[in-house]
């Protein structure tokens, strides 16, 4: 599990970790992706009634994590 100010990202598995706050609570997913630019990580906010908001697409994984913040 690695932590990023605040937060914890659980890897659920190879390429996507759970996004959590200090309660535990889980606040979304980032998703690490590969295409002919290179890697990126997409990141997803949990809404209430199991739907979810697209935060966008970063170079990082820090930067990704950022959002959620």
């Amino acid at each position: 599990m690695a932590a990023v100010r605040g937060l914890a990202l659980v890897p659920v598995k190879d390429g996507l970790w759970r996004v959590t706050g200090r309660s535990g609570a889980v606040l979304g997913h980032i998703e690490r992706k590969l295409d002919d630019r290179g890697e990126s990580f997409a990141a997803r906010r949990l809404l209430p009634a199991t739907r979810t908001l697209d935060l966008g697409t970063f170079w990082q994984l820090a930067d990704a994590a950022d959002c959620f913040r």
